[in-house]
């Protein structure tokens, strides 16, 4: 297991498109252990295998949910109030050669952000529910009806899959400002 470097925009290879994978095999296995080791890290709730420059149409996703049979705990760090808060639990899921079936009428916005994209956050609009089709890493293949953040965030997985990032969906304007606010940051570290 290895934490693997996130490409972050302007990078060229967060826009090429990635192949589908052939291939279930041990590479497979470790690329995806280290995926959820980058994510987990970064920390994140979906990373694609390009995001750490692997072409390849691959992606892990925990939304890691506070874990409601937990004991709640009180947390101090935020000027002295207490306060309590569940602890999160791990639900990881992963998702190879992954396409979209039937995306809804409805459409729900989001605010998204990206590790490639590092601390910009944007509303996005996107269907509210998907059909999703996949396979795992046996290469059996999955179907599933998703709504809400799962559904969202698969979205914006699969739009890296072909060299999309969440920002392109934004207006010019609204884009430009989040890059010049990105270069800021940058900057300032």
């Amino acid at each position: 297991m290895a934490i693997r470097e996130i490409l972050e925009v302007p990078d060229p290879r967060l826009k090429q498109v990635s192949k589908p994978v052939e291939s279930f095999d041990d590479d497979l296995k470790t690329l995806v252990e280290d995926m959820f080791e980058t994510m987990y890290d970064a920390p994140g709730i979906g990373l694609a295998a390009i995001q750490v420059g692997v072409p390849l149409r691959v992606l892990v996703i925990d939304l890691q949910p506070e874990d409601e049979d937990a004991e709640p705990e009180v947390c101090t760090a935020h000027g002295g109030h207490h306060h309590t808060h569940r602890p999160t639990k791990r639900e990881p899921r992963i998702f190879v050669n992954p396409e979209i079936v039937h995306p809804s009428e409805d459409v729900a916005v989001y605010q998204e952000g990206c590790l490639s994209v590092p601390e910009i956050y944007a509303d996005v609009e996107r269907p509210a529910a998907i059909r999703a089709r996949w396979q795992d890493l046996e290469g059996n293949v999955h179907e599933e009806e998703m709504e809400g953040l799962l559904a969202t965030c698969l979205q914006h997985e699969i739009d890296h899959l072909e060299g999309i990032l969440f920002i392109d969906h934004l207006s010019r304007l609204k884009r430009q400002m989040a890059l010049k606010k990105l270069e800021k940051l940058r900057k300032a570290a």
